[in-house]
């Protein structure tokens, strides 16, 4: 089995108050975006794949590892290289999540990771959620979407929101999603991907004061796009283009070429610009 995981982009980002876990309540409006997307296969431990040779002919040296019990192999392939442990990867995390309550098969899992890491874009929470809808059809479980989205809200903040993959609005940590009705096809989305930028989450959240803001996400959302620019905020982007003014340089240059929006992506590097068609 074989599917692409697309990325996402956040329209308005407020954090809005700590929580006692740890964690921030944020509202935010999560929309996929399918111009980056990862390449991830799947298959029962004795089947074969269709994209290892390629992988292979295409990188060369692999990640890959095995699951102490055996039941999981996982490869990941990246142009960077992988610098995290592949047994960490949020694939894996889905298939063990799973077999904590249900028998599953030995699989192999084949990820070529195309979305950058830590650009704000989900790439990590997109394979975790779309593995678990793989997960569930190679080991015939009926879990409905809502029973997906409750696995994944499990495995990150925003993965539940890629069980939908449509616009949804997301509160609480960002797993509380509502669905959103939003009609951009007026306009072309441009993501903007600075090199030798990373922003991990940790960094972005520190600093940044929590606020309730004037308007609700919802009633800036039903603005004309226009107004967006003013009212329509990401509360990341103070903390983040300190640490990194380029950022900040860049987005006074998405709306110089003409840009109506332009905003960076949740809490990391990647940057955006809604421009009219």
């Amino acid at each position: 089995m074989l599917t692409h995981p697309n990325v996402k982009i956040n329209l308005g980002l407020n954090v809005l108050s700590k929580r006692e876990d740890g964690f921030h309540n944020l509202e935010t409006l999560f929309v996929p975006y399918f111009g980056i997307s990862d390449s991830l296969e799947i298959v029962l431990g004795t089947d074969y794949s269709r994209t290892l040779a390629n992988l292979k002919k295409k990188y060369g040296t692999l990640a890959q590892d095995v699951t102490p019990d055996g039941k999981l192999m996982i490869t990941i392939a990246r142009r960077e290289g992988v610098d995290w442990d592949p047994l960490k990867d949020l694939t894996v995390k889905a298939y063990s999540l799973l077999s904590a309550d249900f028998d599953l098969p030995p699989m192999k899992i084949f990820l070529e990771k195309l979305s950058p890491v830590g650009a704000g874009l989900g790439g990590g929470s997109a394979d975790a959620a779309f593995a678990l809808r793989m997960i569930a059809s190679l080991a015939g479980l009926s879990l409905a979407d809502s029973a997906l989205a409750s696995y994944a809200a499990r495995l990150g903040s925003d993965c539940a929101f890629f069980i939908y993959n449509r616009p949804m609005l997301g509160s609480g940590r960002g797993e509380v999603l509502q669905p959103f009705d939003l009609d951009l096809s007026a306009y072309n989305i441009e993501v903007i991907i600075p090199e030798g930028i990373s922003v991990s989450t940790a960094d972005a959240y520190r600093g940044i004061t929590p606020r309730i803001p004037d308007k609700a996400l919802r009633e800036v959302l039903t603005q004309p796009l226009d107004t967006w620019r003013q009212d329509l905020v990401n509360d990341f982007e103070a903390t983040v283009f300190a640490r990194h003014p380029r950022l900040a340089e860049i987005k006074a240059g998405l709306y110089a070429k003409g840009a109506a929006y332009a905003s960076m992506s949740g809490s990391g590097s990647a940057l955006f610009a809604l421009t009219r068609k």
